[in-house]
């Protein structure tokens, strides 16, 4: 396993129905087509935090454990990202010890604007969403510079605060 550094974002996500429309918007905004991907979430029984297996069509299995507050608008997300050679290994090892709490299926378009990512996503079973996740070192100065760095996509792409989804998609699942 390949563990990379400790990494923060701010990030958002939001109902939206309209995906395509989301694609012209960052376009003209600049940002840049990373790919599609199919990704399959598998969530974790833990007692503090979330803790993920996504598999992906777009490269390895990564094991995701992350900390973040469950409340509309831009919030923290302290996570890693580690690598894993053998996800379908993993996942059983986990789902022995911890048990699946929720699987999520998602198709997911990537776009970067800047040190953003852009998804757009279709979630099986829930629907259409826009998530923003602004990259930065953890720094105080920094968060404050990407919180604003969201506020001001979200108005860019008309998302209204009823909107916004406070929990993960995982969670939407369970709450059904």
């Amino acid at each position: 396993m390949r563990s990379r550094m400790p990494a923060t974002n701010i990030d958002i996500k939001a109902r939206y129905a309209d995906l395509r429309r989301a694609r012209q918007i960052a376009l003209r905004l600049g940002a840049k087509l990373a790919g599609r991907d199919r990704q399959v979430d598998t969530y974790f029984r833990v007692p503090r935090g979330r803790l993920k297996l996504r598999e992906s069509k777009l490269s390895a299995s990564e094991l995701l454990p992350y900390i973040r507050a469950d409340r509309r608008g831009p919030k923290r997300s302290d996570y890693e990202v580690i690598r894993v050679p053998s996800g379908q290994r993993v996942k059983a090892i986990l789902s022995r010890v911890l048990g699946v709490r929720t699987v999520v299926r998602k198709t997911r378009d990537i776009y970067w604007l800047g040190n953003v990512r852009i998804h757009l996503d279709r979630v099986d079973g829930l629907g259409t969403f826009i998530e923003f996740e602004a990259v930065f070192d953890g720094s105080p100065r920094a968060e404050r510079a990407n919180r604003e760095k969201v506020r001001k996509l979200l108005a860019a792409f008309g998302i209204a605060g009823k909107d916004l989804v406070k929990v993960s998609y995982a969670d939407m699942l369970k709450d059904g």
